[in-house]
């Protein structure tokens, strides 16, 4: 086999299908049964547009929601609102990547559904891979991709050094329906210890998708209780919370989300999307870097099975392309986050944004990619 991907994500699927359409025969393990939902913000950059056009993939046909404008609000509500430069688009990944995967597999992707993988080795003699899967099956390759997301127990395996350090982030997501909304608008929401976004999505329906600190959560006791005495004493929140229709009986929740600093390379490995580095929701790029560094990781690779790259060369390429793309994009992203979550830093920092709206454009440049 040449390559098997670990990860059924943006990142995981988007490289399976190039990888196959230039030739390489390609296996996908996803742990969980398309559809599913993901904790996600569900807004992606047009900058990945023309790489997606380039795959053959038409997402008008899953009618996503067009976000033209940016809005956000201090914890006591002060208001922001700024154009989006490039603009984006709104597409939840409970369909995106069911239609994903089904694109992949039409192509020649072999993708392997509730299946885990439990260790990756690199054999330095064989030049090739063996990855274990929980139900005992051994597959072979000469590279491996790791796009298994934020936290993975194959990172313990790696030895990588985010996965030991408690991070205090959990995220929490619903679909709602909220017609008090425009649905060409992605607006940001402050409140004590965390930020809440939320966007239109396909049909009439929106995410709503906030992250906040273990800490915050334990001070109130639960996730309405903290919702009711904290989220809402922002305005804007608080009318959400109030007069939106929750679709989920139970939200989605993620915990220990880290934004620490990793690797885009470990043990042979090529990792992309949240697995190489995860940018703060507060900068709503997650979606398309990882479009992004599949486009990356499957050129890369594509060179090597060919013989254009040795092995070394293919790590040293991928981790240049990576940084180069990303590094910068994720250390913004860190700096940003810092203004915001604490109530009077976040007022100030929405005051003085609001008197210089070129500084907001700027932040979004440094965050966001160009087309490619």
């Amino acid at each position: 086999m040449d390559v098997v991907i670990i990860g059924g994500g943006l990142g995981g699927l988007c490289a399976a299908l190039d990888l196959r359409q230039r030739g390489h025969a390609v296996t996908l393990v996803e742990r969980q049964r398309y559809p599913f939902h993901r904790v996600c913000g569900e807004y992606i950059s047009n900058e990945v547009l023309p790489y997606l056009r380039r795959l053959g993939l038409n997402l008008l046909a899953l009618a996503p929601a067009q976000l033209t404008h940016f809005q956000l609000s201090s914890p006591a509500g002060r208001l922001l609102s700024v154009p989006l430069d490039l603009g984006g688009f709104g597409i939840s990944r409970y369909q995106l990547d069911a239609f994903l995967c089904e694109t992949a597999v039409a192509a020649g992707v072999t993708v392997l559904q509730q299946t885990t993988a439990m260790s990756v080795e690199y054999d330095e003699a064989a030049r090739e891979h063996t990855v274990t899967l929980a139900d005992g099956q051994v597959l072979t390759a000469r590279v491996v991709l790791g796009a298994y997301g934020k936290r993975s127990s194959l990172d313990r395996q790696l030895q990588r050094p985010f996965f030991s350090q408690r991070s205090p982030y959990l995220g929490v997501k619903y679909h709602l329906r909220y017609p008090s909304m425009p649905r060409h608008l992605i607006a940001l929401h402050n409140f004590a210890d965390g930020y809440a976004g939320i966007s239109a999505v396909e049909q009439d329906r929106y995410c709503f998708c906030y992250l906040t600190t273990r800490r915050n959560l334990k001070a109130h006791g639960s996730i309405p209780q903290m919702e009711a005495e904290v989220l809402a004493r922002n305005p804007h929140l608080q009318h959400i919370l109030a007069h939106a229709e929750f679709l989920y009986p139970q939200p989605e929740v993620i915990n220990e989300i880290s934004f620490a600093p990793k690797t885009c390379v470990e043990n042979h490995v090529l990792l992309l999307g949240d697995a190489a580095g995860l940018i703060t929701p507060l900068c709503g790029n997650g979606m398309a870097m990882a479009i992004h560094g599949a486009q990356l990781a499957a050129t890369r690779t594509d060179a090597f099975l060919r013989g254009q790259l040795t092995r070394p060369a293919l790590e040293a390429a991928y981790h240049h392309d990576w940084h180069q793309h990303f590094g910068p994009r994720l250390r913004v992203g860190r700096a940003v986050q810092q203004l915001f979550g604490q109530p009077l830093l976040s007022e100030a920092a929405v005051a003085g944004l609001r008197l210089w709206p070129g500084a907001v454009r700027a932040l979004m440049r440094r965050t966001h990619g160009r087309e490619f």
